[in-house]
């Protein structure tokens, strides 16, 4: 029976931190609605000085104090003027140096007042100032600004730095750990299947090779992407700044904020809203990562069934709850279930972000702030592969055995010997041979001692021929491209 009742008491454990209470566990792993805040929260530890809510509070709060730092050193203001730029830089710089969790709760009761996050931010950043005998500048903390001046280089710097320090060096990490694997077993024969048929025989440093140059091109694609700010008033146009400054050069000024204050690329020409079209890229971008990750999780799970590949069995682990037997490539298969929640997240953002009607609409706010969800299911999906691989080895006898037992695709190179000697039908005298058959060595030589036409030399070269040798130039792909 349900004991609602019980679990809302567990939930409900408040503590008083300034005028506002908290109710402590609601995120804690026993009652996160979001894996990533529950079972997979170590996930949530690396991500959340990106994208949680203390995260974008914290990144709106370094704009702003960026904004006010910029004008006392570059804008030309009488007011301004009587203070000395680099004393004040310097107060503020050691005042805001760390924003902490205390931090964080002021800016969240001013919001309760408010009923608006960024003016609480403001609001903050104006008190802090009073704190150090600047509250002068007051009403220079978020002049000419909208909104989304600040919000907008705020969720920069959050896609910007996450890439940097956390998806993008998981991705590196999955790539080298493939091209390690390909290295290792560059010349490793492996019978290959088309249609999931047996068909001419690879390496498995080749095949894996394949994977980790298409994960490479797509991560240097991601890498590519440059991420753009605005900062450029309500609707674009610089006008409430421009008439307080009219002066100066606002569009030369805004690049230079944005670019050399905050570390992005200046998107010049804008509605209210940055257009988000660099991050319809990214999440493209990694979606189409995810895919490549998906089509190998799904090829390794069939390597592990086919038994080419065999699980490192750990003691103390359960493959099953009632098959003893059972070693089950779970990883994998996570990592598949996480890449379609991360795709369908960075599919939706990519989707809606860059649609905003007329000069904005606030539709992109609530959907930005599912980012950092969609980032996470990437990392967790690439974290599980790289869990699966490390659990895994190379099952040579397996592969020996299905390459002794598969003696009918020698029937490719016999018959495209054959076409060199201008043998019109040899396709069809090899199909006739092998279609639907079992051949064995045996067969395969009988053949070819018939074939009068061959060059002594060709017909050696056809009976030393094994589906193991018959790998072309594997091993040399692995080496030129890894």
């Amino acid at each position: 029976m349900r004991d609602d009742k019980k679990i809302s008491d567990i939930m409900s454990r408040e503590v008083k931190i300034g005028n506002l209470n908290y109710t402590v566990g609601k995120l804690s792993a026993a009652f996160a609605l979001c894996p990533l805040d529950g079972r997979y929260a170590s996930i949530e530890e690396k991500l959340a000085p990106y994208f949680s809510e203390f995260a974008l509070v914290k990144y709106r709060v370094n704009v702003e104090v960026n904004w006010l730092k910029f004008l006392l050193e570059k804008v030309n203001c009488e007011f301004l003027e009587k203070f000395d730029a680099k004393t004040c830089i310097e107060a503020i710089d050691k005042t805001f140096n760390d924003f902490t969790l205390d931090d964080y709760f002021r800016v969240k009761e001013i919001e309760k007042r408010t009923n608006h996050d960024v003016k609480a931010v403001e609001l903050f950043v104006a008190e802090e100032l009073e704190s150090i005998s600047l509250e002068k500048l007051k009403s220079f903390v978020h002049i000419g600004c909208t909104s989304e001046d600040i919000t907008n280089l705020a969720y920069g710097g959050m896609i910007s730095t996450a890439l940097m320090y956390e998806w993008i060096p998981a991705a590196e990490e999955l790539i080298g750990f493939i091209s390690e694997m390909a290295i290792d077993n560059s010349d490793t024969v492996m019978l290959a299947h088309t249609h999931g048929q047996p068909a001419t025989p690879t390496t498995v440093g080749k095949e894996l090779s394949v994977f980790a140059n298409r994960l490479q091109k797509s991560l240097d694609y991601i890498k590519s992407i440059e991420i753009y700010g605005k900062f450029n008033g309500a609707t674009g146009n610089y006008a409430a700044i421009s008439m307080a400054f009219p002066n100066e050069n606002w569009p030369v000024l805004a690049k230079e904020f944005v670019e050399d204050f905050i570390g992005l690329k200046f998107n010049p020409v804008t509605t209210q809203i940055e257009s988000h079209d660099y991050m319809a890229h990214i999440f493209d971008g990694i979606c189409h990562f995810n895919n490549v990750l998906l089509d190998f999780d799904r090829d390794m799970w069939l390597y592990i069934s086919m038994e080419y590949f065999k699980q490192i069995t750990v003691k103390n682990e359960v493959g099953s709850s009632t098959m003893p037997h059972k070693v089950n490539p779970i990883r994998f298969e996570n990592s598949e279930s996480n890449i379609d929640t991360s795709n369908a997240l960075f599919t939706a953002l990519s989707r809606k972000l860059p649609i905003s009607r007329m000069q904005r609409d606030l539709s992109d706010s609530s959907s930005q702030r599912n980012i950092g969800l969609a980032f996470g299911y990437s990392i967790q999906a690439i974290e599980q592969t790289i869990g699966g691989l490390k659990k895994v080895e190379v099952n040579e006898e397996k592969l020996s055995d299905d390459l002794d037992n598969n003696y009918a695709v020698l029937a490719e190179p016999i018959q495209t010997v054959l076409r060199k000697y201008g043998v019109p039908d040899a396709y069809d005298k090899l199909k006739e041979m092998t279609r639907g058959k079992k051949i064995c060595k045996e067969d395969i030589h009988t053949f070819i001692e018939s074939l009068e036409m061959l060059s002594e030399e060709d017909k050696s070269r056809l009976l030393e021929l094994t589906p193991a040798t018959y790998t072309g130039l594997a091993a040399q792909i692995v080496e030129d491209n890894l």
